[in-house]
């Protein structure tokens, strides 16, 4: 099924709560866009609905389905369907190498334990990362550990990633390359950020308020509509007066 069809990723009715606090109520979304932004305040919702878009967590009312199929029914068949990125590395990382984490990927498909790391040895080359392969995994910095969850999504090659503010650790250089990665995936792929200028060009950004969709539309408008939001806010707040700090 194309990832543009009517019924690619669909929530329906979901309401979702933790505790005493209701996340979600009765949200409704179609996302059969190849490309989405998800922006928003923190606690706005973001993570939480990737959450459920992977299975991690279950409505208490509504449901989430892809192709038109119970989300939970569709990655029993298809464990690999939807892949999400976690915001810390550390919360996705299982395996002490890179090498092996990378492999890890690649079991699902069949391949044994020597085929899988081959192919991951493989994939580090293509991306002058050879020297990574043998790496302690807990020897790389944070913006590196990010690179090695980006790298293990790639080679599983889920039918959807989920990028869960992907560039909040990267430097400038691997900022410019996942930002290339994102646009050349031939899957659909669904960006949580607060760098804007990363989705500003996708052709639909949603911005999440309070767990309510507070606009949905091209990148540029919502982008947009976001900041001037925060600008107003910032401007109503009382300044501090700096009388009497001098003295």
């Amino acid at each position: 099924m194309p990832m543009n069809a009517p019924h690619g990723l669909q929530l329906q009715g979901v309401t979702l709560r933790r505790g005493i606090t209701t996340v979600f109520e009765n949200l409704n979304l179609a996302l059969d866009t190849r490309r989405i932004g998800l922006i928003g305040d923190n606690g706005a919702g973001k993570s939480s609905l990737f959450r459920l878009l992977c299975g991690l967590d279950v409505p208490q009312a509504g449901s989430v389905s892809i192709g038109g199929q119970d989300l939970h029914a569709a990655r029993a068949e298809h464990p690999g369907l939807v892949g999400l990125m976690f915001q810390n590395p550390d919360d996705q990382i299982i395996f002490p190498t890179v090498q092996e984490e990378l492999a890890l990927g690649l079991r699902p498909a069949g391949l044994s334990r020597q085929q899988a790391k081959e192919q991951a040895r493989a994939l580090l080359a293509q991306r002058g990362l050879a020297h990574w392969a043998e790496r302690a995994v807990s020897s790389l910095s944070q913006g590196q550990r990010q690179q090695v969850c980006w790298l293990s999504l790639l080679i599983a090659a889920p039918r959807v990633l989920l990028l869960d503010e992907p560039f909040a650790s990267l430097d400038l250089p691997g900022q410019a390359r996942l930002a290339q990665d994102i646009a050349q995936a031939p899957q659909q792929v669904l960006v949580s950020t607060h760098v804007l200028d990363h989705v500003r060009g996708f052709e639909r950004v949603i911005w999440l308020d309070c767990g309510k969709v507070r606009e949905d539309g091209p990148g540029a408008e919502v982008c947009a509509a976001y900041e001037a939001n925060v600008a107003l806010r910032l401007a109503s707040m009382p300044h501090t007066s700096m009388d009497g700090i001098h003295g």
